[in-house]
Parts: structure tokens; sequence; C-alpha cells
């Protein structure tokens, strides 16, 4: 198995390409050659099979979309309130926009773990890893709203991350005069978030 890791960083990238645009069934050895402009036959001394290149993918989108930690330091240095928890959905959002093809992989990585019980597993510790240090991280800083607030506002972010990238057409005036996206991330926000009756932020279990 060949061992180059910048050669192998760029054939993964070329897979997301890929995987995102034309779906699971595109994603052969063949299309990663020719996206990433190696010859023939390169993908394959890479990856052990297409589920080894899924998982491969899944591990790199991890890193490419996670969050820029001086942002994250920014943002921590301000209130730990509401404001805050829609500050980070909004980085959320953004990070989504800049890298559209990088969460269309992500969907489509799903979509493959229903089809591929090899995968399912993998897939499904991965995302609730990412669930669970999501709350770690909701706790540790002192957010607003307990573990049930972060899972609901990861449902509904879920949700408008699928809509947004697929068919931005369905919200556009859904909710008038809320914009789409930002304004619809303010309300969920608000709403998972509501204020309590002493005018603190209420917080889940």
């Amino acid at each position: 198995m060949a061992s180059n890791p910048e050669r192998r960083a760029a054939l993964i990238d070329a897979g997301v390409e890929v995987l995102a645009r034309e779906g699971a069934r595109g994603l052969t050895y063949r299309a990663v050659d020719a996206e990433a402009g190696v010859p023939v036959g390169t993908a394959s001394n890479y990856f052990t099979d297409r589920a080894d290149l899924l998982r491969q993918i899944d591990t790199r989108l991890h890193v490419r979309l996670a969050p820029d930690p001086d942002v994250v330091a920014e943002l921590m240095t301000r209130p730990k309130d509401r404001s805050l928890v829609a500050a980070f959905m909004h980085d959320l959002m953004a990070r989504a926009t800049r890298d559209r093809t990088g969460y269309l992989a992500l969907m489509e990585l799903r979509l493959e773990a229903t089809r591929r019980p090899e995968l399912l597993a993998s897939y499904t510790k991965s995302v609730r890893g990412d669930l669970e240090e999501a709350m770690e991280f909701h706790r540790t800083a002192g957010l607003p709203g307990g573990d049930e607030s972060v899972t609901v506002l990861y449902l509904a972010m879920l949700g408008l991350l699928l809509e947004h990238l697929t068919l931005p057409g369905v919200l556009e005036g859904v909710l008038p005069g809320v914009g789409v996206p930002d304004g619809l991330v303010e309300r969920i926000v608000a709403t998972v978030l509501r204020e309590g009756p002493e005018g603190g932020e209420a917080r889940g279990t």
C-alpha cells in the first residue's frame, strides 16, 4: 500500500468531489484518479477497497469541516448567553456554505451507510461521537441549555443544512420577513433556548 501522505490527501479530496457530485455509485477508483489528475490505477494503490476509501473520506471531512480554533477562541471571549450559541450556529452555517461540497459528501456518506452494513457501524460511531463532543463542549463552556437543548439544536440545524444546501427554494419566503439561512438560524436558537420565566435562559436536562 502506497504511503505518500500528500498524494493520499489529494486522492481523498478528489474522492470528496466525486462523491458530492456523482454520489456513491460514481465513486470509482478511475473517477478519483481522473478528478485528482493522476495516472489510472493510482487510487487502487492507496485504498484497499471502496469501503476503505469511504471511511478515509469520513475521517478527512472531520478535519476539513472542523471549526477554526481561532474563531472558537474569539467567540469564547463573549458572554455565555443565547447570542453566543447563535454565533456558533452561524459559524456552522458559514462553514457549510463555504464548503458545500464537503457537506454534500457527508450527506452521501449517510445514504451509503444505509446500504453497507460495514459502513453503518463506523459512521454511526463517528456521528454519535460528534454529537457527544458537542454536548461536552456545551457543558464545559457553560453555555445555556443542557444536553436536551444541544440535541434539539443538532436536529434542527441538520434539517436546515439539508434544505439550504440541496433545495434552498423550499425555505425562501416560508416565514415572511425571516431571511434564509441567517434568520432561520436565529429562530431555531430562540425557539430551542427560550427565555426562562425569570429572564434567564431556559435550560434543558
